[in-house]
């Protein structure tokens, strides 16, 4: 569970009552000063470096370590919301693989506009859920559905939702989307 810019793992972990999932292991990594990278991820991915290396490191770190543990990667799902949506979704394309799930609540794959995510190796039917609103002061809604489609092309089972007038939050219809998810990666 991967927080945005600002957050905090406790704000991810506030997550978990909602998910009505109280059965699972929930690892919430930390930012340094509570951000991933420092400019946004709509920006040229060298004005995000060193930071953004780092990030991912981290990122890799943290399944690297779980899957030491003896849980597959296809049974780690990788969730973030606003920055960590962005960068858990940027992790996924950039080591591709089937995952239980990937969860992108709020954000889009890193880049300008004009960015070309050529995605080496597949997703291997991951599910994908990207939600976020059509008026997000953040995330325009067109980075979202460009995202979907890269992950689409990968082999993802791939869900977008735009939410009319929802703003930069988490809603009840996303939360119960992510709850099947989590329930299809418990199944035996």
């Amino acid at each position: 569970m991967v927080h945005g810019r600002g957050g905090s793992p406790s704000n991810m972990l506030d997550l978990v009552p909602w998910l009505k999932r109280p059965n699972l292991t929930y690892l919430a990594p930390s930012a340094a000063n509570n951000t991933w990278y420092p400019n946004s991820f709509m920006s040229p991915i060298a004005s995000n470096e060193p930071h953004l290396t780092s990030a991912l490191g981290v990122i890799a770190s943290l399944i690297g370590r779980v899957e030491a543990a003896g849980i597959p990667q296809s049974r780690i799902v990788l969730l973030g919301f606003s920055q960590g949506a962005c960068l858990s979704g940027e992790f996924a394309v950039r080591h591709p693989s089937r995952f239980g799930a990937v969860v992108m609540l709020s954000g889009g794959l890193i880049g300008p506009a004009g960015t070309r995510w050529d995605v080496n190796g597949g997703f291997d039917r991951t599910p994908v859920f990207l939600g976020c609103s059509d008026v997000d002061a953040h995330i325009p809604k067109e980075r979202v559905l460009e995202s979907a489609e890269v992950f689409t092309r990968a082999s993802a089972d791939v869900t977008a939702r735009i939410y009319p007038g929802m703003g930069h939050v988490v809603n009840d219809d996303e939360a119960e989307f992510v709850r099947m998810l989590l329930d299809g990666v418990c199944a035996p």
